[in-house]
């Protein structure tokens, strides 16, 4: 089977379908081309599908990730980024296995191609001049022919007549001879061109042609090799991708098997567990005996101070009480209804633990107190390692800064070794303030884990008269019921109410008298007070205080009977009344 055999007189043909099959790996290589960008956009929108679901760092959302449900769905996101990457490989690979490779080659194939089709067309050319000659000798040859025939006849005819001289008898027969050897000559040149052309022709149809159409059908099937070839690599391409394609959607599967129900529910527990008690029983309430009431607020306070007159409350003229709770005008009924309306109060709404917090602005107190037992206990642990963690850090800081300085020492060419006593003293330092740091967040730990004693002997004793008057229920809010000055001087009533609004207690407030002084305090530095409950102070200032730190790091002051506020203990240099102190 040969093109040049079989297809000799389909010269056109053979251009025309050499052109279309040139065509054919152009329009397969713009499908390559196509599919390497469907493929890279995929992995874009598949990586940034991943990234949008990604927790966003140091925020609420990254704390919910804890759960293993949740670090699944991570470990999906994160394999499905791996899936991504796989599919920016399989683009890669074929456009540099495929589309470089195969428009080289199209380019070297058009090349040969020309070259091929004009070598056949010089050959038709050539054939063809051959023919041209062939016809013009032939022509000649007839034209001699038939002029030698003419001259014959004429010579005879004038021959036979014998009225013509014998002069013109020679010339017509002299004229004859001439034609005839023209006619000789050109029949010897038609018969030697035409021996040319039928060995041009032949050389043509058996031996150029046939060469020419076998270089031209060896470069079609190279071609037709060639993109096979390619199809294979194209599908190789994604099968080498296939096990780490597995792979990723066997980590997920391994993600998947990874979620433990019970231990998500134990996280829960460990997130939201308060540490409280639930409430006791609710005590019986005998309606039917009579009961004396009092209308006087004194004489509730004189029947709640029974047994104990040497117990002071800060030294204010008249019994403050606790924000959340009004004024009670019938102390029998003070026991369950007010435990319920705790309970209540902290299931159902947010809980405002202290008006010092709330006079500034909410902030967070340094030592969490604002947080239920358990949640406490796990911020100080928290912080006790982050502490911990900073030290270590420090520490290995310090024993390079020594390491370094020893080895100045010895080699006094690499450096001075008093340069860097500095920043040894400086780390040294940075150590001692993280331990005194620790050592305060440990003794807070403590206090929550029940190591250390919980408050002051004032606070304990004030903490038992409370507890006396009200059922055991509630004593584990004690902390949440602590006043700002540390005594517990809240009365209940069934119609008490629980206020959340700030607005709603402050004018619980207004109608006291002032806060004595205690003391007075002078400004170390200049402090801005710009959240609610603040004072601000300029360095060197006097002032009084009339509320001394309580262990949260902020004093109580008072310029003048309008202006009063708190500030930080650490800016102030406070000075106490004895008789303050004694009281």
């Amino acid at each position: 089977m040969s093109w040049g055999t079989e297809l000799w007189d389909q010269f056109d043909n053979l251009e025309k379908h050499t052109q279309w099959g040139i065509d054919i790996l152009e329009k397969y290589i713009k499908f390559v081309k196509e599919r390497t960008e469907i493929e890279l956009s995929y992995a874009k929108q598949l990586r940034n599908l991943s990234k949008k679901y990604q927790p966003k760092k140091n925020s609420k959302e990254e704390e919910e990730y804890k759960y293993t449900s949740c670090k699944a769905f991570i470990s999906t996101l994160n394999e499905m980024n791996d899936y991504a990457g796989q599919h920016e490989v399989i683009s890669e690979n074929m456009a540099s296995q495929i589309i470089v490779d195969l428009a080289r080659y199209v380019q070297e194939l058009k090349q040969e191609r020309k070259s091929n089709f004009h070598d056949g067309r010089k050959a038709q050319q050539h054939i063809e001049t051959c023919w041209k000659q062939l016809e013009s000798s032939k022509r000649r040859f007839e034209r001699d022919c038939k002029e030698a025939d003419r001259a014959q006849q004429y010579f005879e005819k004038m021959d036979a007549d014998i009225n013509v001289t014998k002069a013109d008898v020679e010339k017509a027969r002299q004229q004859a001879q001439i034609r005839h050897q023209m006619a000789e000559d050109s029949k010897a040149d038609y018969s030697s061109i035409l021996q040319k052309f039928n060995h041009e022709q032949h050389d043509y149809y058996h031996t150029h042609i046939p060469n020419i159409f076998q270089k031209i059908q060896e470069m079609e099937e190279r071609r037709i090799v060639r993109m096979g070839e390619s199809m294979k690599t194209y599908a190789e391409v994604d099968r080498q991708v296939i096990p780490i394609i597995g792979k990723c959607l066997d980590g997920i599967v391994k993600a998947a098997e990874s979620i433990d129900q019970k231990n998500d529910s134990q996280l829960v527990i460990e997130a939201y567990k308060s540490g409280f008690e639930p409430p006791g029983d609710i005590e019986f309430e005998d309606y039917t005996q009579p009961m004396k009431r009092t209308v006087s607020d004194n004489s509730l306070s004189n029947s709640r101070g029974e047994g104990k007159p040497d117990l002071k409350f800060g030294g204010k003229s008249k019994g403050k009480l606790w924000p959340f709770i009004k004024k009670n005008k019938s102390p029998k009924q003070q026991k369950e209804p007010l435990s319920h309306r705790f309970n209540e109060f902290m299931t159902s709404k947010p809980k405002i633990h202290c008006f010092r917090s709330l006079k500034r602005g909410g902030a967070t107190p340094e030592d969490f107190s604002n947080l239920p037992p358990e949640q406490r206990r796990k911020k100080l642990q928290q912080k006790v390692d982050e502490l911990n963690k900073e030290i270590q850090k420090e520490m290995d800081q310090r024993d390079a800064i020594t390491k370094m300085k020893d080895v100045y020492l010895k080699n006094p060419q690499m450096g001075d070794p008093a340069s860097l006593d500095h920043k040894l003293a400086e780390v040294s330092q940075n150590i001692e303030k993280l331990r005194l740091e620790t050592q305060k967040f440990e003794a807070w730990l403590a206090e929550v884990e029940g190591r250390l004693p919980a408050r002051s002997e004032q606070a304990r004793r004030q903490s038992g008269l409370y507890d006396s008057q009200n059922p055991p229920t509630v004593n584990n809010c004690a902390q949440d019921r602590e006043s700002p000055d540390g005594s517990y001087t809240e009365e209940q009533t069934q119609e008490s109410e629980v206020k959340v609004l700030a607005t709603d207690f402050d004018d619980e407030f207004d109608d006291e008298e002032p806060l004595p002084a205690i003391g007075t305090c002078k400004a170390l530095y200049t402090f801005e007070g710009q959240n609610e409950g603040t004072i601000s102070v300029v360095e060197g200032e006097t002032l009084y205080v009339i509320e001394e730190d309580k262990g949260d790091g902020w004093t109580r002051i008072r310029r003048n009977e309008d202006e009063e506020g708190y500030v930080p203990t650490s800016y102030v240099e406070v000075c106490l009344d004895k008789n303050a102190k004694d009281s």
